[in-house]
């Protein structure tokens, strides 16, 4: 009888103990991190091929709590956003981003231009580092993609420049490489629907980059699961940034939250303007943490989420209730490891489980 009881108490205690490593974890993940946000294929070494960790490993006790921490912060948000409270925080988000949203077009133009002209002054790079070429044509599309930039009229050559490069990527490197990369796609939709002054299929320009770059973060936090090997030698060498917990656990949080952060800036007004700020601040960290190659390499993703922060288009459809967003969540989670799971599976002959 006793010794029953003393086995409740010490599994209560473990519950107590994760959930509360678990708060703070998530706690310090929304706060900002460098190393999770920095791409880890462009600094370690990697195999995409490889086994991924089976879903039983990833599907543990820490992923469980971790997931309830983030339904629970994630229907908070959706809950404030209907109060007062959210009322007044669009307000002054608002009032802050105005000059920012007024000069959105030409922020994001300014930026593709640095970007492409980054990528043809190192050389050998297709659109990130990783994907190197000895093609001296892809150096003389970056530029023209670049110059294109200048004139709303010519945005759609540029986009179509774009696709042109990730269309070579895929060639070289595969499309379940290049899956990491939506957002690129998204970028060439953004310019050529602001060149053509189109929506596509009732959809805004800022919108179809909005919702790419939400599908790359949801998928690059899956790798962070089923690969945190490979962001262990990051670790190593930048110990500071664990603040203290275990890699394992750190890798979970960080793909936990990057995850939730990325579905959210497909959801409602408020809480992807929350969400994009929240991301600038872990992407904008990384960069000091790691340098001129992150900064080049994460500008086009910053200046989308500047833009998201930045919009305040008042759009009554964008409030689904908020008892939707953990099902929404919970959804968009499994429909995105299954989808990576059973891909990887399919193309590389890889096990799930």
């Amino acid at each position: 009888m006793f010794s029953s009881q003393r086995r409740d108490a010490l599994a209560a205690s473990r519950a107590v103990f994760l959930l509360s490593k678990s708060v703070v974890g998530f706690a310090i993940w929304i706060l900002g991190t460098g190393a999770a946000s920095a791409h880890v294929k462009w600094f370690c070494a990697y195999d995409a091929a490889g086994q991924p960790r089976g879903l039983e490993n990833v599907l543990c006790q820490d992923f469980e709590l971790l997931l309830g921490v983030a339904l629970l912060w994630f229907f908070s948000g959706c809950v404030v956003e209907r109060t007062l409270l959210g009322e007044l925080m669009v307000r002054s988000l608002s009032r802050c981003t105005e000059a920012l949203r007024l000069h959105t077009e030409v922020m994001i133009r300014a930026v593709c231009g640095f970007f492409f002209i980054s990528l043809w002054a190192i050389g050998g790079i297709i659109l990130t580092p990783e994907l190197k070429t000895t093609s001296p044509e892809v150096g003389i599309l970056q530029l023209a993609i670049a110059a294109g930039m200048l004139s709303r009229r010519t945005l759609p050559l540029s986009a179509a420049g774009v696709v042109v490069l990730f269309g070579l990527a895929v060639r070289d490197y595969g499309t379940f490489h290049l899956a990491d990369y939506p957002i690129f796609l998204g970028l060439a939709g953004y310019l050529a629907l602001t060149g053509l002054q189109k929506n596509l299929l009732g959809i805004p320009p800022l919108d179809v980059v909005r919702y790419a770059t939400a599908v790359t973060l949801m998928w690059a936090s899956v790798e962070k699961w089923a690969y945190p090997e490979w962001s262990f030698p990051l670790l190593i060498e930048h110990p500071g940034i664990t603040l203290g917990f275990n890699s394992e656990f750190y890798m979970r949080a960080a793909g936990m939250v990057e995850f939730t952060l990325a579905f959210a800036l497909a959801w409602t007004p408020l809480v992807r303007r929350v969400a994009a700020a929240m991301l600038l601040g872990m992407f904008i960290s990384a960069c000091f943490e790691f340098g001129k190659l992150d900064v080049i390499g994460h500008s086009a993703i910053i200046v989308v989420l500047v833009a998201i922060l930045s919009d305040n288009r008042p759009i009554e459809s964008d409030y689904p209730a908020p008892w939707l967003a953990p099902a929404g969540l919970c959804a968009a989670l499994t429909i995105t490891l299954f989808t990576y799971y059973v891909g990887h599976a399919a193309i590389f002959n890889t096990t799930i489980l």
